[in-house]
């Protein structure tokens, strides 16, 4: 559930009234951030697939001001979160601390008890660290985040001009129900859907509204934007200064509410856009193929601020990439699912991933059992499961992607450069075999050395340790 209680009509009046800032703000006077400390701006859609977006490649849903800021700054094409789901995501994303070892791998549920976030990390250097929007973290004191009413993000950016600020905006859209938006500026017709979804009337239709919220999520970062880039002052010297200083960055945290997208370890679910604009250090239209991850942020957040990276993250800084001083990071990522915590999920349903550059391989601990969770179970959440078992019926493909969703295989190994939708599974095919073993061997040592037992750890989830949203 979308748990940013501001009505539709409200957002839209505190969004007028930022518009307004935006336009008058120039005829303030604001002084520079201090040297070696920029500001930070994290704008946090919900439930967006990384690739749903004209910066990433999709030409027909509309989102100029992404498609904008990527022109402005660096666009990163193998970014990665370790999980699938909104509350691990949202909290290895502020903690650097991978989900198993921070205790927030289950969905709705709160990091470990002292655990630190961005917001201790960056508050020791002197930062005011806010939110607007949705929460789904816990407990506070991991997270004491200063709230920011979407009526008061003018106030909040223009405030104390000696201190840097951090804000992280974290909109609900395109979470489910997909009610924001215009479905109507979207023809389902004229679609082109993705080899991994089947080609019905309704999934066809359930993309619009999809879509319809995607773009209302843009119009709100184009808001902040032009909200940004009004903190100046009267000359154009000190106009360039203050926005140069700001990092914004984009994210689209990980994939939609469809099949092999979000409650994955599948490429579409793990895989995020991530785009970084800092006009003082980082090249315009630039684009890094470095595989960074969602506990990489806070590392990087702290060193940009000129401290000293602290100690017992799982994440490493990617500055060097931002400057230009280096085009790798990573050599492999990982990724963590449990169903446990989601409504109508399988119980016990433990899978385990690791991607290198050319291919990605899953573990399914217990993979007798068969895979659901709400978008497929108990009613038809999304307006288009039931459409694809109907057409299952009768046609081979729309067979093999329902089974390939709900039934599969101990292991699963692809190689996402040449089937980047992960459809032909290489595990049992001999020729990969040394491939596979390897990085099974890998995953398992990045498990041991996080704490993760498998199904022994996802047996151990405790229900008392709930956040709310979804």
């Amino acid at each position: 559930m979308k748990t940013f209680t501001i009505r539709p009509a409200a957002r839209r009046a505190a969004f007028a009234a930022l518009a307004l800032f935006a336009a008058v703000q120039p005829a303030l006077r604001a002084e520079e951030t201090p040297a070696g400390r920029p500001n930070v701006v994290i704008v946090l859609p919900d439930d967006q697939t990384w690739s749903d977006s004209g910066a990433y490649g999709n030409r027909e849903v509309r989102t100029p001001n992404i498609d904008r800021l990527a022109r402005e700054g660096m666009r990163f094409t193998r970014a990665f979160t370790a999980t699938a789901m909104c509350a691990p995501t949202r909290q290895q994303l502020y903690t650097g601390i991978f989900p198993v070892r921070s205790g927030a791998y289950p969905n709705h549920s709160r990091v470990r008890k002292g655990t630190r976030s961005i917001v201790h990390h960056l508050g020791a250097l002197g930062y005011r660290v806010g939110l607007c929007g949705k929460k789904h973290f816990g407990p506070k004191d991991s997270f004491p985040f200063e709230p920011v009413p979407a009526k008061r993000l003018a106030k909040f950016f223009d405030r104390e001009a000696k201190q840097p600020f951090c804000l992280v905006y974290a909109s609900n859209s395109p979470h489910l129900p997909w009610k924001e938006g215009d479905p109507s500026a979207y023809d389902p017709k004229k679609l082109t859907l993705p080899p991994d979804l089947v080609d019905t009337p309704e999934t066809r239709e359930a993309l619009t509204r999809y879509y319809a919220e995607i773009t209302d999520f843009d119009r709100e970062l184009g808001v902040i934007l032009d909200a940004l880039d009004a903190l100046d002052a009267l000359d154009a010297r000190d106009r360039s200064e203050r926005r140069d200083d700001t990092i914004v960055i984009y994210t689209s945290e990980q994939g939609a509410q469809f099949p092999r997208r979000k409650w994955t370890c599948y490429e579409n679910g793990l895989r995020t856009a991530f785009v970084v604009r800092w006009p003082r250090r980082v090249k315009a239209a630039s684009v890094s193929d470095a595989m960074i991850q969602y506990v990489d942020v806070v590392p990087t957040l702290v060193e940009a601020a000129g401290g000293e990276v602290p100690k017992g993250l799982d994440g490493r800084s990617f500055l060097p990439v931002l400057l230009g001083k280096a085009d790798q990071h990573n050599d492999a990522v990982f990724g963590v699912h449990t169903t446990r915590g989601i409504l109508f999920g399988t119980p016990c349903y433990p899978i385990r991933s690791i991607r290198t550059e050319s291919h990605r391989l899953i573990w399914n601990l217990n993979h007798t059992e068969t895979f659901r969770n709400i978008t497929i179970a108990q009613g038809d959440r999304g307006g288009y499961w039931l459409s694809w078992l109907e057409r299952a019926k009768t046609d081979a493909n729309a067979r093999k992607l329902v089974d390939l969703y709900t039934t599969r295989p101990e292991l699963e190994l692809y190689d996402v450069r040449k089937d980047p939708y992960e459809l032909e599974n290489l595990a049992d095919d001999p020729r990969h075999a040394q491939r596979r073993d390897h990085l099974l061997s890998r995953l398992k040592k990045w498990m041991k050395q996080q704490g993760d037992r498998g199904i022994e750890t996802e047996l151990a989830t405790h229900e008392n340790r709930k956040t709310k949203g979804s």
